[in-house]
């Protein structure tokens, strides 16, 4: 911070000093830094300078509860943020000539938190209230996760998905049980989300999901085509697992694709 911000936040009453000394210098015991980085994140989240003061000084402020639920806001921004370098990286390549991609594909990624409540009614009214209580468990399993954990989760998913869009470009049938092995990979990653067990039948109702238009949008920017591949790929898996269950199979072990 500049001497002139830190003059500044004093004068409009934002961050005082916890006593200015006989030589002018303007000292700040740790009360005053911890506050001083609420105001920074505040202001990272787009929160106006003249709204900050108001929240840091509500009776009910609590600064560890802030402090989290600011981490879980910066965790589902990075992740939005991670799938709009995707989309950056895909149009690179789309102006090098190097790979096709729609117009509208362009924008995958531009999530905000009012279209994220948009998909959560849109879930809620079309599998009623009982929907709730899934989302809400998802939404604690992700809060529960770490920075790295969510990383590597994201990692994989990105893994399975262009797994999945090479076998599209190579021609390959999405009902192929060669294709078992990524999707039993986005089963378990699904199932890890949601943080319980999926059965083969939500795991296709999964897939009707998919059918949304901006969900469609966001699996046509991994490939043209990609999103009816995807979910009748889902579907297909979840009727063999069906299949082997009125059998009285187990689910079988899925060997890691690439791995025999």
């Amino acid at each position: 911070m500049s001497v002139r911000a830190l003059h500044h936040y004093d004068a409009i009453g934002l961050l005082k000093p916890a006593f200015i000394g006989a030589n002018g210098y303007r000292y700040y015991s740790e009360d005053e830094l911890l506050r001083l980085q609420q105001i920074l994140i505040h202001r990272e989240l787009g929160i106006p300078s003249a709204v900050v003061g108001a929240i840091l000084d509500a009776s009910g402020f609590d600064s560890l509860e802030a402090l989290r639920k600011q981490t879980n806001r910066l965790q589902e921004q990075a992740a939005r943020y991670a799938e709009m370098v995707r989309t950056i990286d895909r149009t690179i390549s789309r102006l090098k000539g190097e790979r096709a991609m729609k117009d509208a594909n362009l924008y995958a990624g531009f999530v905000s938190p009012e279209k994220q409540a948009e998909y959560e009614a849109w879930l809620t009214d079309k599998y009623g209230p009982e929907t709730e209580a899934l989302i809400a468990h998802s939404r604690k399993r992700a809060k529960d996760m770490t920075r790295d954990e969510r990383e590597a989760h994201m990692r994989e998913l990105a893994a399975i998905e262009e797994g999945l869009a090479d076998a599209l470009r190579r021609g390959a049938s999405p009902q192929a049980p060669s294709l078992d092995p990524w999707i039993g990979r986005h089963h378990a990653w699904v199932a890890s989300s949601w943080g319980r067990a999926l059965s083969p039948g939500m795991y296709a109702a999964l897939a009707d999901n998919y059918e949304h238009p901006d969900f469609k949008l966001r699996y046509e920017a991994v490939e043209p085509g990609f999103a009816d591949y995807i979910c009748t790929a889902m579907r297909s898996w979840a009727e063999r697992e069906h299949v082997l269950a009125r059998r009285g199979y187990r689910t079988r072990r899925r060997p890691h694709p690439g791995h025999g």
